[in-house]
């Protein structure tokens, strides 16, 4: 999932706000006015029933190392842990108050944006732990650390209100931080679930270091582009604790409250330090003129655009683009080639119903546009220090970045056998298969077989074949193709292991 963790500007710069407040301040403070002690920005609001800032937690800031702390440690390493706040729980909505819009809509009774508690409304007591599960119990146990636990119990209980907890957490955010609303894209119905999905995605996965590394190392450097500095991490902490302590009050204690100051702490100086590693060698974006527009179908549009700088990258990886007609709103596209000689990067695009970027990219786009480009991301590419086979399953536009996987092996000179399932709903939809014939009238080692399947289940194709116990297995294409295609490639005993995709919620947006 590809989300700003606070904001992104028009010109890609950040804004002036500081962001900080006693919630989590920087390890390394931003620069402070003469004569201010707080990070928080000028005319800031003062302590209220709002919400609570718990003090003497400091783990943010550039550190300047590129490894992160280690995922298993409960706080960065020589960083004091944080004191539980003696106060009571953060914050408290007014009873039957439901989250909205933004502040700028005032509360009208029972509808609208909501706004953070009055000072007369007293916070409320914690509720006792329950030791039960819920009506809605999670699949198993928790399991893990002591933080992970309790960060597991947390998600079960907002499961069922996570539209709710994404509109407070909103509201919040832009109640007490109103200068970061016009540095969000103008209409939030698409960028509303990424930024919390994203961070709650991020702590289910704390023990999981070498996942958690990896994810949050991404979503660091891609945040370059939004503008995101250090200190505007703790606005975001602040707001997310405050609308998890609203909708899990069930099970919201103050070693809960710890538990996620240590893990937001943890999720937040990883991608810092990843995005300040990465300022050492790439730039935050890179402008890409478009060269050329090809339209395939109706709806289908292979774009092909010229960076203004040298852009790294591998088969299989995708990239982030704005366009100028949707300012600050990202979408997620494969290249639908290997790295070229001339530089030159191309994609494929299918205009869906209601895309903002997608329909731009098909209708409006023409040679001489420019568009921005976020750096590269993901790990569906190819091992080549191997000779195991490629079981390739590209649907729709997925098959972009498996053309790009055919092409990578025939550079390297190798002859290990590729085998390419190229599914679509109907003929019209393969619109590419020319290109995919000519590669295999090319290479002896590839074979590419068109499924067509109005019923979107190619996948099962493959249960045809094979063996494949000897290949590697890469699927790109819709989120249920890849989720049917993984059930299916393990059922004919490829080990999960050796199956690749990029996460399906990142990738919900190959198109919008």
């Amino acid at each position: 999932m590809d989300a700003p963790t606070t904001t992104s500007a028009g010109n890609g710069t950040s804004g002036d706000n500081g962001g900080g407040g006693g919630w989590f301040t920087p390890r390394k403070a931003p620069k402070q006015p003469e004569g201010g002690e707080s990070a928080r920005p000028e005319g800031g609001e003062p302590e209220s029933a709002e919400g609570r800032r718990v003090a003497a937690i400091r783990p943010l800031g550039r550190s300047g190392a590129v490894e992160s702390p280690s995922a298993s440690e409960g706080h960065p390493e020589g960083q004091p842990a944080p004191q539980r706040a003696p106060e009571g729980r953060i914050p408290a909505a007014p009873e039957g108050a439901e989250p909205g819009g933004t502040p700028q809509q005032q509360p009208q009774g029972q509808s609208g944006a909501p706004q953070p508690p009055q000072q007369s409304q007293p916070a409320p007591q914690p509720q006792p732990q329950q030791p039960q599960a819920r009506s809605e119990p999670r699949p198993s146990s928790p399991k893990g650390s002591p933080d992970a636990i309790l960060v597991q119990r947390t998600m079960a209980e907002i499961g069922p209100v996570s539209d709710k907890v994404t509109s407070y957490f909103y509201a919040l955010l832009f109640t007490r931080h109103p200068d970061l609303r016009p540095l969000f894209p103008a209409a939030m119905d698409t960028q509303r679930d990424r930024l919390l999905k994203a961070l709650l995605t991020a702590a289910e996965h704390i023990d999981h270091t070498d996942v958690l590394l990896a994810y949050l190392k991404n979503l660091g450097r891609g945040h370059r582009k939004y503008g995101t500095q250090p200190e505007h991490y703790p606005a975001v902490g602040e707001c997310l604790i405050g609308s998890l302590s609203r909708y899990a009050s069930a099970v919201w204690d103050d070693d809960t409250e710890a538990a996620w100051v240590r893990t937001y702490t943890k999720i937040s100086q990883i991608m810092i330090d990843a995005a300040a590693a990465d300022e050492l060698r790439a730039p935050a974006w890179w402008l890409a003129e478009v060269v050329s527009h090809d339209l395939r179908t109706p709806d289908i549009a292979v774009v092909t655009v010229r960076p203004d700088q040298p852009y790294p990258f591998l088969a299989g990886q995708y990239t982030s683009l704005e366009t100028p007609w949707w300012p600050r709103i990202w979408r997620h596209y494969s290249f639908a080639s290997a790295p070229r000689s001339d530089g030159l990067l191309s994609f494929h695009v299918k205009a869906v119903p209601a895309g903002w970027v997608s329909n731009a990219l098909v209708h409006h786009a023409r040679p001489g546009d420019v568009l921005r480009l976020g750096p590269p991301a993901g790990s569906m590419t190819v091992d080549h220090t191997t000779d195991s086979g490629l079981l390739c399953l590209g649907g729709g536009t997925g098959i972009a970045p498996i053309k790009a996987l055919v092409e990578d092996v025939a550079e390297h000179g190798e002859r290990r056998p590729v085998e390419v399932f190229y599914g679509a709903r109907t003929d019209h939809d393969l619109y590419d298969i020319d290109t995919m014939m000519r590669l295999q009238q090319t290479h002896p080692w590839l074979a590419v077989r068109p499924v067509v399947d109005d019923h979107a289940q190619f996948p099962d194709a493959v249960r045809e074949f094979g063996p494949w116990n000897e290949f590697d297995a890469y699927l790109s294409g819709p989120p249920g193709m890849i989720r049917s295609g993984v059930d299916a490639l393990r059922d004919v005993g490829i080990p999960a292991g050796r199956i690749r995709h990029d996460s399906v919620e990142e990738l919900v947006a190959t198109g919008d």
